[in-house]
């Protein structure tokens, strides 16, 4: 599947307000579902028991278990940058940014912690939505990235390394703590992973 047919390929929204919260009621126990039994061994079935919602009715805004499944991680996808979209804009620098960018994706993936096993699954069911998946993420870093390194306020690498690192780190940090320990990031963690983004590993010249 291209990133065209990702981002292209669903049926209309339904117009009514009633259809658009059946659709968002199947996409968050879809959430669930895919979360906790993964894509292959979930069923239509169990989505539409587990929202109490007739399996005839799902295909009026669904055509398959894959669509659904694509459509959850676009939202998924949308929700949490715009997410964090909105709240570094409330930043006065470049560092602030970052700094908020992280406590907002670990704030948001501790109420989302099914986020991981889905977007994992993906790779599986479909590995150009896994790749669309990151490709949007890391778009949203360069072009940050890439603005504070215009202005001087980070050193210039390249934009797309630096992404990756950054969203290499928030994802397994997020991992350990939230979706492992079902905790926040501890103080001292998140401490010590914004005195590595920001200082290095190397010691203090003296």
């Amino acid at each position: 599947m291209s990133e065209k047919a990702i981002l292209d390929e669903h049926m209309p929204l339904p117009l009514t307000r009633k259809g658009l919260k059946t659709r968002q009621k199947l996409l968050d126990t879809a959430e669930e579902i895919f979360g906790t039994q993964g894509y292959f061994s979930a069923s239509i079935v169990d989505i539409t028991q587990k929202a109490n919602v007739a399996q005839g009715t799902f295909y009026n805004y669904f055509s398959s278990k894959q669509m659904i499944f694509e459509e959850l991680i676009k939202q998924l996808s949308s929700d949490f940058r715009n997410e964090i979209r909105m709240e570094v804009a409330k930043a006065t620098s470049a560092k602030e940014a970052q700094i908020i960018g992280f406590r907002t994706f670990f704030r948001w993936v501790k109420n989302h912690r099914n986020l991981y096993s889905i977007v994992q699954q993906a790779v599986l069911v479909d590995e150009k939505l896994y790749r669309w998946y990151y490709d949007r993420l890391a778009g949203g870093y360069i072009k940050g990235l890439e603005e504070a390194m215009g202005k001087g306020e980070f050193k210039t690498l390249d934009a797309e390394t630096v992404a990756y690192c950054l969203m290499g780190m928030s994802q397994f940090i997020g991992m350990r703590w939230v979706y492992w320990e079902d905790q926040e990031v501890p103080d001292r963690v998140f401490g010590d992973m914004v005195s590595l983004i920001f200082e290095g590993l190397n010691r203090e010249q003296k």
